[in-house]
């Protein structure tokens, strides 16, 4: 297996491969993350990894009108995730790949960033100033019947939407074309899908493409038969995940 070291963004959500994720980062830790990631050559990706947060916060306490605590060295880039980081993290994560990084005048820094391959994490380091990982790359399996499970899912998927939007489906126009590709199916429906973060979690952790629909199909049906018992909900935005406050 491949294994790279990178940095670590900590998150209270999960990226999926292909999808958009919007940053606005204003921690000194994750400061000096973007910091360096700039230095990288245009040329090349400026990659971290992003993990979802099992135990701990995103953001560390600080008193009102004081430095943020994780600048200074008593705190480190580890400080709210305890005394054991890796055990603070689900194990699988994703790499992303900063499109841009855009720093304000107030320092923060406003990053859109694309998930891209899946990762394991095998260790943690806290001794710079913001967190690196060890991480082990994850392959892509499509799996057995993966592409009719993707089809069944893409249909289950447009009810949801449909159920989601607070009108019946027979008054519904179509909705835009969607993707046929397994794989790329299984991650859009993650990602799109309103479930919490350890549903979204297995999800990531799914063996394969077709592993992960199987899940899909259970829970699409599962919350489209609840919503037809619920007033109307707001649509989801199906390309990103909420834009993030770190």
């Amino acid at each position: 297996m491949t294994t790279a070291r990178l940095p670590l963004f900590p998150l209270n959500a999960v990226l999926f491969p292909g999808l958009v994720l919007p940053l606005n980062v204003f921690e000194e830790r994750y400061r000096a993350m973007m910091r360096e990631l700039l230095k990288t050559d245009d040329s090349e990706p400026r990659r971290f990894a992003v993990v979802a947060i099992r135990d701990g916060h995103e953001v560390a306490a600080s008193a009102p009108g004081m430095p943020d605590r994780t600048a200074l060295a008593d705190r480190g880039p580890a400080a709210g995730f305890g005394a054991e980081p890796l055990a603070a993290f689900h194990p699988v994560g994703c790499v992303a790949d900063a499109a841009t990084i855009r720093e304000r005048q107030d320092g923060s820094f406003e990053v859109v960033a694309t998930g891209t391959t899946r990762v394991r994490l095998l260790s943690v380091d806290t001794s710079g100033p913001y967190l690196t990982a060890e991480l082990e790359e994850l392959p892509e399996e499509t799996g057995e019947e993966a592409g009719s499970l993707a089809e069944v899912v893409l249909r289950a998927f447009r009810g949801y939407q449909k159920r989601l939007a607070g009108a019946r489906e027979r008054s519904l126009s179509a909705p835009a074309d969607l993707p046929d590709e397994p794989s790329v199916v299984s991650y859009l429906v993650a990602a799109a899908a309103i479930l919490d973060t350890a549903s979204k979690q297995r999800l990531l952790e799914a063996p394969d493409a077709a592993a992960r629909l199987r899940q899909e199909l259970k829970l699409l049906r599962s919350e489209t038969a609840v919503i037809r018992h619920l007033p109307s909900v707001p649509m989801v935005e199906l390309t990103h995940e909420p834009n993030s406050p770190n």
